[in-house]
C-alpha cells in the first residue's frame, strides 16, 4: 500500500515537474502584446499571421510612448521626467518617417497591411496633402478596427447594415448613392448635420453605402472571442486574395436600394439592458484566458486586481506613473476596472449586438467592435475654445488642477455610485487623507523614493468637484449630494483660468478633450474610452495619463507645480499640445480621416 501511494506521489512529482519545465520555457507574451494587431515588418508578416496572434481586446496597433518609456531605467531623474523624454523622442521618429510622396505613401501601406491601398488612394492622397495633414501613414487603428469585417462576405455586412438601420436600434442612417448623400434619418439633429457636412467635400469619391453612426453614448457591438478568431482567421485568407484588387470600386449591389428610403425591419439582434451591469458582456471578446475572464469574483474591497493591473501599464518605479497607454485602456487586463468605472458598474443606456455589425460610434472601450470615427460632437463646437478675449498667458493662470461636471459616467442605485469613476476622482482628490509624493531621497545621484504625507497639505493644488447631481435613483442622488460638496455651474471660460486641467470620462468620451488641448493649459487625461485620434495624440507629450486607482494622482499635478524641472517643462508642453491640436485637430483633419475610412 504504501509502495503504490510512494509511486503515485513520484507521478506527480514528475508531472509538475515537466509542467514548471514547460511553462518556464514558453514565451508569454504579455496581454497588450497579445491583444493588439501587431505591426509588420514585412507584406508577409501581416498575410501569415495568425487570428490568435491578433486577437482584440481592440488595442490599436502601433507602440505609444509607454513601450519606450518604460525602459527608462535612470534612477536619478523624477519617473515623469523620464516618460516626457521617451515620449518627445517617440513623437520626432514617428512625424520624421512620414511618406513625402504618393508611392511612397503607397509603399508603406502595403508594408504595414500587405495589402494595396483602396480604391480612390490616390485621391485619398491628394486630399489630405491640399489640407496640410502632419500624419499622411498614422491609420493602423482603421486597419485594424476593420480586420474582422474582411471575415464577412461582403452582402452579410450590407444586409447587417441594413437590418440593423430598419429597426428603432437608436441609430443614425444616412445613405451615399451616386456621390451623394441622399438620405439621413435619426439621431439628433447636430449629429445629422454635422456627419453630412463632414462628407460632404469627398462624398463624390464614394460607392454607394448605407453607414449606420450610433446616436447613444455608449458602444454597441461586442464579438464573443471564439467567433471574433474565426473572423480574423477568415479574414486572413481574405487579405491573401486581395492582393491583386483593382483600383476601382464594383457596380452597385443588386441588394443596394435606391436610397428613397429605409425598409422597416421587425426584429433586432441588439439587446437593451439599461442601468445594469456590462462586465460580463464587454469581456466577452477577451481571450479566455485573460485576467478579465477570469472566473472568480474579485471582493470589493480586495487590491490584488489593482496591484495586478499596474504591472501590466506602469512605470517600474515607486508610483504607478502610466509608462503604456494602450496596456492601460486594454480591458483584458484589466480585471479591477469592473469596480472602479461607472460604464461597467451600471452604464446609463445599453443596447448591444454580440455580432459583427458595422456601427460606427464615437468612441468605445477596448473589447468593442465599433469602428470609430471622429465625433460631430467636436466638429459641431459643441465646446467653445477658449476664446482670445478670455484665454490668459500661463504667468496669469493659477497653478491648481480644475474639474467641474455632474456625476455621469453610468447609472447609480442601491449605492452604484461608489463604484464610479468621476466619483473617485473626486472624492479622491478632496479626501482628508494621507497621499504619496516623491521625494529625492538623500543626494541628487540617489533618485526618488515615495512618502506618504497629508493631502491637505497640497490642497491648494487642486480645485476638483461637481456642479450637477444626475443619473440616478432618488435615494442614490440625495446621497451624493450629501457626501459631496457640490458647487454652482461655471461658464465654460472659467476652466481657462487654471494650468493644469483635468479632462475625465463620462458615459464615453469627454467632449471638452480639444477645446482643453487648445487652452494653453496643461491637460490630464483619465480614460479608458479610446478616440478616433489614438494614433495621432502622444501621452506625456500632448497630455498627461492618468490611472483609474489614482496613487499618483496628487504627485503628477506636484511635480509640474512645486518642483523646478517641472515647473519648467509645464508650460512647454502646454504650448506644444496647443500647437499640435492646432495641426491635427481642426475640421480639415477630421475630413481626412473619415475621407480614410470610409474608403476602407
Amino acid at each position: 500500500m504504501r509502495r503504490r501511494q510512494f509511486l503515485g506521489l513520484l507521478t506527480v512529482l514528475a508531472v509538475v515537474g515537466s509542467s514548471v519545465i514547460l511553462l518556464r520555457g514558453a514565451t508569454r507574451l504579455p496581454s497588450a502584446l497579445l491583444t493588439q494587431a501587431t505591426r509588420p515588418s514585412t507584406s508577409t508578416a501581416t498575410a501569415t499571421s495568425t487570428a490568435t496572434a491578433t486577437l482584440p481586446s481592440s488595442a490599436p496597433p502601433g507602440s505609444d510612448a509607454g513601450s519606450d518609456a518604460a525602459a527608462a531605467s535612470s534612477s536619478t531623474r523624477h519617473p515623469i521626467e523620464q516618460l516626457l523624454d521617451a515620449a518627445s523622442a517617440s513623437f520626432t521618429q514617428k512625424v520624421a518617417r512620414q511618406s513625402r510622396t504618393l508611392p511612397e505613401a503607397v509603399a508603406e501601406y502595403q508594408r504595414r497591411y500587405g495589402l494595396p491601398p483602396p480604391p480612390q488612394f490616390d485621391a485619398w492622397y491628394q486630399f489630405a496633402r491640399s489640407r496640410g495633414v502632419q500624419l499622411i501613414d498614422e491609420y493602423d487603428g482603421i486597419h485594424h478596427a476593420l480586420r474582422p469585417f474582411w471575415g464577412l462576405q461582403p452582402r452579410t455586412i450590407r444586409g447587417r447594415a441594413r437590418e440593423a438601420l430598419g429597426f428603432d436600434n437608436a441609430l443614425l442612417g444616412v445613405l451615399v448613392r451616386g456621390g451623394q448623400t441622399v438620405l439621413v434619418q435619426g439621431g439628433a439633429g447636430w449629429q445629422q448635420q454635422a456627419t453630412v457636412e463632414m462628407m460632404a467635400a469627398f462624398a463624390h469619391h464614394l460607392p454607394d453605402m448605407d453607414l449606420a453612426f450610433n446616436a447613444l453614448d455608449e458602444p454597441r457591438v461586442v464579438v464573443p472571442h471564439d467567433d471574433l478568431a474565426r473572423l480574423l482567421a477568415a479574414a486572413n485568407a481574405q487579405h491573401r486574395a486581395a492582393v491583386g484588387r483593382r483600383n476601382a470600386f464594383s457596380a452597385r449591389p443588386a441588394d443596394v436600394s435606391d436610397g428613397r428610403a429605409i425598409a422597416e425591419v421587425k426584429r433586432s439582434r441588439f439587446n437593451q439592458y439599461p442601468h445594469q451591469p456590462t462586465w460580463a458582456a464587454a469581456k466577452l471578446s477577451c481571450p479566455p484566458d485573460s485576467a478579465a475572464r477570469r472566473l472568480q469574483d474579485d471582493s470589493d474591497s480586495s487590491d490584488s486586481s489593482d496591484d495586478e493591473d499596474e504591472r501590466s501599464y506602469a512605470h517600474p518605479g515607486p508610483l504607478p506613473f502610466i509608462a503604456n497607454a494602450t496596456a492601460f485602456s486594454d480591458i483584458c487586463g484589466r480585471r479591477s476596472a469592473q469596480r472602479s468605472f461607472g460604464f461597467f458598474a451600471a452604464a446609463n443606456a445599453f443596447a448591444v449586438a454580440h455580432d459583427l455589425f458595422p456601427i460606427f460610434s464615437q468612441s468605445k472601450v477596448s473589447s468593442f467592435q465599433d469602428l470609430l470615427y471622429p465625433s460631430p460632437w467636436y466638429w459641431a463646437g459643441k465646446v467653445p475654445d477658449a476664446a482670445a478675449a478670455r484665454d490668459r498667458a500661463w504667468a496669469h493662470k493659477t497653478d491648481r488642477l480644475y474639474w467641474r461636471g455632474s456625476t455621469t459616467g453610468g447609472f447609480s442605485r442601491d449605492g452604484g455610485w461608489r463604484r464610479h469613476h468621476r466619483q473617485h476622482v473626486v472624492q479622491r482628490l478632496n479626501a482628508p487623507d494621507l497621499a504619496h509624493v516623491l521625494v529625492q531621497a538623500g543626494p541628487p545621484d540617489h533618485g526618488w523614493a515615495r512618502r506618504s504625507v497629508e493631502r491637505g497639505a497640497h490642497a491648494d493644488l487642486v480645485d476638483v468637484r461637481f456642479s450637477h447631481v444626475g443619473q440616478c435613483e432618488p435615494a442614490d442622488c440625495a446621497a451624493q449630494r450629501e457626501f459631496f460638496r457640490v458647487v454652482p455651474p461655471a461658464a465654460p471660460h472659467e476652466a481657462w483660468a487654471a494650468r493644469h486641467l483635468l479632462d475625465v470620462d463620462g458615459n464615453a468620451f469627454s467632449g471638452r478633450f480639444y477645446a482643453f488641448l487648445r487652452s494653453g493649459s496643461l491637460v490630464y487625461k483619465l480614460a479608458l474610452f479610446r478616440e478616433w485620434h489614438h494614433d495621432w495624440l502622444t501621452p506625456w507629450l500632448h497630455f498627461i495619463p492618468l490611472t483609474l486607482r489614482g496613487d499618483e494622482w496628487l504627485e503628477t499635478v506636484r511635480y509640474f507645480a512645486r518642483e523646478p524641472r517641472g515647473r519648467a517643462r509645464a508650460p512647454r508642453l502646454a504650448d506644444r499640445a496647443r500647437d499640435w491640436a492646432g495641426r491635427v485637430l481642426r475640421k480639415q483633419d477630421l475630413e481626412v480621416w473619415f475621407f480614410r475610412l470610409l474608403l476602407e
